[in-house]
C-alpha cells in the first residue's frame, strides 16, 4: 500500500471541499441580500466557470493514484480467504460513506447552480417561470441511479447482460461434450468479458472441472479457490471447497489439503459434500 496515509488523503479532500465552499459562497443566501441584483452577467458566468473548475478538482480527488495492496502474506489458505472477506467488507463500508458524502455535495451544488441560472435569466430579461428543472451536478441524479439500481421483481433468475447466458451455455456445452480445452478457454473468455457476473462462481467451478480433465491440477485448484472465494455462501461453495482440498492433495500439499477438507464440515455441515470430504481426508491420512 502507498506510503501516503488515509489521514493525508482525507485532509486533501477536505481542502478541496473547502475551496469549493469558498467558491460557492458568493451564491449563498447572504450574497442575495441586496447585492445579487447588482451582479453583472459576466460576474455570474465567472461564478459558473469557477464552480466548474472546482468540480473537476473534486473529481480528480476521487481518482485512484496507484496500485493498492492488501497484506495477505502468511497463514493458511483459509486464513487468507478470511482476510480477503474482511477487507472486502471494510472497502464496502468505506464506499458507502463516500457515496453518501458525494450525494450531499451533488445536492448542494445542484441547488446553487439552480440559483445561478435563475439570476442569469433574470439579468438577461428572460421569463424565469419558463425555467425547467435544474440539471443535476455531474449530469446524473443520484436518486435516479438508485432507482435504476433497484433490483427488478425477483423471478429466481439472475440479471444478465446481453449474450451473457448464451456465452455461458456455449462453454458449458463444450464441457459436457468432453471438449475440456475448448471449455476452459471459453470459460476464461466469459470471466474476462463479464466481470462480476452472477454466473462467475459457477463459471470458475466448471473451468476448474475442465482444467482437471486436462490434468492441469494447479490451475484447477486456483479456479476452485476463485469459485469458493467469489461466493462463499453460494450453492457451489461446498463442492468448490471440496474440489480445492482434493486438488491440493493431488499436488502433495497434504497439510493444506487436510485443513481445507476439514473446513467443508465446519462451514457447510448440512451439505452432501461433507461425506466426500471425510472420505478424501481418510485417503490422505489426515489426523
Amino acid at each position: 500500500m502507498r506510503s501516503r496515509s488515509i489521514a493525508g488523503w482525507r485532509q486533501k479532500v477536505a481542502g478541496g471541499l473547502l475551496t469549493l465552499a469558498l467558491a460557492l459562497a458568493g451564491s449563498g443566501p447572504a450574497a442575495q441580500d441586496g447585492g445579487a441584483r447588482a451582479q453583472t452577467l459576466a460576474d455570474i458566468r465567472q461564478e459558473l466557470s469557477v464552480l466548474f473548475v472546482e468540480i473537476q478538482r473534486l473529481k480528480r480527488e476521487l481518482s485512484t493514484t496507484g496500485g493498492v495492496g492488501v497484506g495477505l502474506a502468511g497463514g493458511s489458505l483459509l486464513e487468507r480467504v478470511d482476510l480477503l472477506e474482511a477487507e472486502l467488507r471494510r472497502l464496502t463500508a468505506r464506499t458507502e460513506r463516500l457515496e453518501n458524502r458525494i450525494n450531499r455535495i451533488v445536492e448542494d451544488g445542484t441547488n446553487r447552480i439552480g440559483d445561478l441560472e435563475f439570476r442569469l435569466v433574470e439579468l438577461e430579461g428572460g421569463d424565469v417561470s419558463q425555467l425547467g428543472e435544474t440539471t443535476t451536478l455531474g449530469g446524473v441524479d443520484p436518486r435516479d441511479e438508485l432507482t435504476a439500481a433497484a433490483p427488478p421483481p425477483d423471478d429466481g433468475a439472475p440479471l444478465l447482460a446481453v449474450g451473457e447466458q448464451r456465452d455461458f451455455d456455449q462453454a458449458r456445452a463444450a464441457l459436457e461434450a468432453g471438449e475440456n480445452f475448448r471449455a476452459s478457454q471459453l470459460f476464461a473468455e466469459f470471466l474476462e468479458n463479464y466481470p462480476g457476473s452472477p454466473l462467475a462462481a459457477e463459471a470458475q467451478f466448471l473451468r476448474g472441472e475442465a482444467l482437471s480433465g486436462l490434468g492441469d491440477t494447479a490451475n484447477a485448484a486456483r479456479a476452485f479457490l476463485e469459485s469458493f472465494s467469489g461466493d462463499p455462501q453460494g450453492v457451489r461453495a461446498p463442492e468448490a471447497l471440496l474440489r480445492l482440498g482434493v486438488s491440493l492433495g493431488q499436488l502433495e500439499q497434504i497439510s493444506e489439503a487436510c485443513i481445507t477438507l476439514g473446513e467443508v464440515a465446519q462451514r457447510y455441515p448440512d451439505s452432501a459434500a461433507v461425506a466426500d470430504a471425510v472420505a478424501a481426508m481418510q485417503d490422505l491420512g489426515c489426523p
